[in-house]
């Protein structure tokens, strides 16, 4: 089957407002801009995104959560994004933050049929206990907090209950992609990927090189096309078009010297 699509805008032409989206990346690696950027052309807001952070500088998901579109984030980090941390203190986002390895499994689970699991992770702390604050009132007060979790015994071990996470779509970026879908991720740029398109009802991939069905080795192959729908091909450009989070140099006096 031949999932290739014409563009981007083709790609996300059916979200609609209140759509949940699966979005790869972690940081500025491996992150669907041209895919994200076409979901803020399309206009569409009210959307509860599940991704590790919610982009960084002006780049990633930071696009449509400075449009004020995104309302609800389920992820694990928030770290430089101050527009994040804003709207999050100012009761304008609701935020569930959970242990990065937790996220991963439930986007896992969720993907593999599994509708909720055990981890140690949070085990004594707020993540079981309940009282994380989701949403403040802009006041300084706690508008929605979390609830509690149910917590089991294992072997003389607690356990906390996590559920599974489907959402209606996902986005992710490949570094190659065949038109059945299945997708090779280069390096740090694996990340969240693969899991988030596990997640999705209505996976879309934007990929760097599309090769012909065929041109995968099967033993290469990260994500199985049987969870992607679309496929969307870079132009060279955009594939070429990958920003640097935080730029550093070692000193000249630092470097090493080579031997003659």
């Amino acid at each position: 089957m031949d999932k290739v699509v014409a563009g981007a805008a083709e790609a996300v032409a059916d979200a609609r407002d209140g759509a949940t989206f699966a979005v790869g990346g972690f940081g500025l690696s491996g992150v669907p801009n041209v895919l994200i950027a076409a979901l803020h052309e399309l206009g569409v807001a009210d959307l509860g995104v599940v991704s590790n952070n919610c982009g960084a500088m002006d780049a990633g998901l930071a696009v449509l959560l400075s449009a004020g579109r995104i309302s609800r984030v389920t992820g694990s980090y928030i770290g430089a994004n101050k527009e994040f941390a804003r709207q999050y203190l100012g009761g304008e986002l609701e935020v569930e933050m959970i242990p990065q390895g937790t996220l991963a499994e439930r986007l896992r689970a969720g993907g593999c049929g599994i509708p909720a699991f055990y981890t140690p992770a949070g085990v004594g702390t707020q993540v079981a206990d309940g009282g994380l604050p989701w949403r403040y009132d802009g006041r300084g007060g706690v508008a929605v907090a979390s609830p509690p979790k149910e917590v089991r015994v294992f072997d003389g071990t607690e356990y906390v209950l996590e559920h599974a996470i489907r959402t209606d779509f996902a986005l992710v970026r490949a570094a190659k992609g065949d038109r059945h879908g299945n997708l090779v991720f280069s390096k740090a740029g694996r990340n969240f990927n693969p899991l988030a398109a596990m997640a999705g009802k209505v996976t879309i991939a934007e990929v760097e090189e599309l090769v012909e069905a065929g041109g995968i080795d099967p033993d290469e192959v990260h994500l199985p096309g049987v969870f992607v729908q679309r496929v969307v091909a870079l132009t060279p450009e955009q594939a070429a078009d990958k920003k640097i989070e935080r730029r550093t140099v070692s000193a000249p006096a630092a470097r090493e010297t080579g031997r003659g």
